[in-house]
């Protein structure tokens, strides 16, 4: 199994430190994916947010967490059942790690913690000692995994298959069910002063693919959320208004910052403005809300 780890590291064609890192942190998310099929997991909830993104569909940026929504709303729902088979299978891939679970209280999110140590794995894949020596003994290397357990309707699933560690199946949101799950975290999510440049990254990314983006579960999430209170679904017009609107209240400066540690090629970035990002609107298509529309 060590073999397989150290195939898909050089893969990565890892340079520095940090990337080492990234690349650790990323099997650690496969294989735990990997642990979460044989567990049957797959028959309850479904993959969605960046990391689904990137393993799924070619995500040019590293995304930390794993998420997932169940099928169906289960305030009962923990991932406690389903430590032993993550366990065994990062063990059987030469990683040891703690796995937790966090005290959900009244959120509707339940979420547990892969911990391992990031000098014993960075030796484990042949890094010299010297070089991991450079962090604390004691530093983890950690991958957050998300069930939300109140999911909102009128989104679509399917089946999509991934090659690493080995051939296995996940369940996932459609693409035009994810493109609306972004959708609502750049229109609604709340961070206080702190900007998510990623999900900024992600809306192009999302344009760039000529992803639609379904209305009728954007409509879902935000009434979830209390950001929609009418009882019409939302339009064209009002999911462009109040992105055009999100688009004059962005802090340029720190949403290129927030991002720039998770993509390789920062010169993208350069042509980030008020001004792109307007003309971006007119780029997006829509299905839903009784229309469909594409304009470029």
């Amino acid at each position: 199994m060590k073999d397989i780890v150290l195939q898909m590291i050089q893969r990565y064609g890892p340079k520095s430190l940090d990337d080492y890192d990234t690349a650790l942190k990323e099997i650690i998310q496969r294989i735990c994916l990997l642990g979460l099929w044989r567990a049957r997991f797959f028959e309850h909830a479904a993959f969605y947010g960046g990391t689904a993104l990137r393993l799924l569909h070619g995500l040019d940026r590293f995304s930390e967490d794993l998420d997932f929504s169940l099928l169906r709303p289960n305030p009962d729902f923990r991932m406690q059942p389903y430590f032993q088979a993550l366990q065994r299978e990062l063990q059987g891939f030469g990683f040891e790690a703690e796995i937790t679970e966090k005290d959900r209280t009244h959120s509707p999110v339940t979420a547990a913690f892969v911990k391992s140590n990031t000098r014993l794995h960075r030796l484990r894949i042949g890094l010299p000692e010297r070089l991991a020596n450079q962090v604390p003994s004691n530093q983890l290397l950690k991958v957050k995994l998300e069930v939300d357990v109140d999911p909102p309707p009128d989104f679509g699933t399917e089946t999509r298959y991934l090659l690493q560690p080995v051939p296995h199946s996940v369940l996932t949101y459609r693409p035009e069910d994810l493109f609306a799950g972004k959708m609502h975290a750049v229109l609604c999510r709340k961070w206080g002063r702190r900007v998510k440049g990623r999900d900024w990254y992600d809306l192009v990314w999302f344009a760039r693919q000529e992803i639609p983006l379904n209305l009728d579960h954007l409509t879902a999430r935000m009434r979830q959320t209390e950001d929609w209170d009418s009882e019409r679904p939302l339009s064209g017009e009002d999911w462009e208004q109040q992105l055009k609107q999100a688009i004059t209240d962005l802090d340029i400066e720190a949403a290129k910052q927030d991002v720039q540690p998770f993509v390789r090629d920062i010169d993208q970035l350069e042509l980030w403005s008020v001004e792109f990002f307007h003309a971006l609107v007119q780029m997006i298509r829509v299905q839903g809300g009784g229309t469909e529309r594409r304009d470029w």
